[in-house]
């Protein structure tokens, strides 16, 4: 067994306990669980933390040497510490798109596209449970509701703010900061790839005027030349004035 070999065998069960995961807790903070219920969702919820920690434990035994592959998947380990980022091993899912693109740097911009609009949407809803699990116990809150949770991830994540809902409890003011900062990133990284694309779409466009517009300018005069020659070689035709006798 190699760590490749791994990974490959791995890749569709960690899919498939990262969805596990985000539709178990989905449904335990809509529905607001108690009793089986409760007990169902959480049960579900650590089992998917088990695969990830095997998953974690397995891949670390396998590479060589340990101590750079651990500075290098500390995203691992933050999975399997912190629940709410399971969901973001779905990424992985969304980047299967290279088969779609034609040259190393569409795919890269496309890839690049897919991460951040996944994983705004992955930070919008999670971060959307989260404070509806953290605010709808307190008295004072405001966000009682999903709808009203997922407006304000939305509206937090964009960085408008419009203040109709805020949290009041620490842990959701620490859920707000910490959407705020991936906010911010996120998307900044979408409209950063769209507005390239846009340039590149563009400045091909003036390309392809340019080109159109050279092409017409020889086809105008390949037509001239070859209107001269015709009338040259005709009796009678009008020689050029070069070749005209001068008038004494």
């Amino acid at each position: 067994m190699t760590s490749e070999r791994w990974q490959q065998i791995t890749y569709w069960p960690l899919i498939i306990a990262s969805l596990a995961f985000i539709i178990a807790y989905s449904w335990q903070v809509i529905a607001d669980l108690g009793g089986t219920g409760y007990t169902l969702a959480r049960i579900v919820m650590f089992l998917t933390w088990v695969v990830f920690a095997v998953d974690y434990v397995v891949q670390l035994s396998l590479a060589r040497p340990k101590g750079p592959w651990f500075r290098s998947h500390l995203f691992d380990l933050a999975v399997v510490v912190i629940p709410a980022l399971r969901p973001l091993r779905l990424l992985k899912a969304l980047t299967v798109i290279h088969v779609l693109q034609r040259t190393a740097g569409a795919a890269l911009r496309a890839r690049i596209a897919v991460y951040g609009a996944g994983a705004a949407f992955i930070l919008i809803w999670v971060a959307a449970l989260t404070v509806l699990e953290a605010e709808r116990a307190s008295p004072d809150s405001n966000i009682t509701t999903f709808g009203d949770a997922l407006w304000w991830a939305f509206v937090t994540i964009t960085t408008v703010g419009y203040g109709d809902y805020t949290p009041v409890t620490t842990w959701g003011r620490i859920i707000a900061v910490l959407l705020m900062t991936g906010g911010i990133a996120v998307v900044g990284v979408v409209s950063a790839t769209f507005a390239s694309w846009v340039l590149e779409k563009a400045a091909a466009g003036a390309d392809d005027t340019g080109e159109a517009a050279t092409r017409g300018q020889i086809r105008a005069l390949a037509a001239q030349i070859d209107d001269l020659a015709v009338r040259l070689g005709q009796p009678g035709g009008d020689p050029p004035s070069s070749d005209r006798p001068s008038t004494p």
